[in-house]
């Protein structure tokens, strides 16, 4: 009995894990209300993070660069703003059309999205 007690609490735990660092963002209109300012780079190999814009939440899982945009910024995991310059910057992006592409570059600016 106990034992699977301590099994239902670790799927829960890891359950809960897992959706702590989905990737549903909502793009604020104030840079005071965001969690990470964005910059979006014109190459690739410029970007901390290659994003893939998804077309449902459910594609959007882990933090791996596969993003939902959400409607409410209730919905959302993080709020971004993204502004002008890469200076100003949390993190530099890069908007990929594959799917596949979506990486994270710099490792040490993963923490911004968990």
């Amino acid at each position: 009995m106990k034992t699977s007690i301590k099994l239902l609490l670790a799927a829960c735990l890891i359950c809960f894990a897992y959706s702590l660092n989905a990737q549903k963002v909502y793009s604020c209109d104030s840079k005071y209300d965001a969690d990470v300012k964005v910059y979006v780079a014109d190459s690739k190999y410029d970007a901390d993070l290659i994003v893939y814009k998804c077309s449902s939440k459910y594609d959007a899982s882990g933090n791996k660069g596969l993003w939902f945009f959400v409607n409410s910024k209730y919905d959302a995991d993080k709020l971004i703003f993204f502004v002008d310059s890469k200076y100003d910057a949390d993190v530099i992006i890069y908007f990929s059309d594959s799917k596949y592409d979506a990486q994270w570059r710099n490792n040490s600016k993963m923490q911004l999205f968990y």
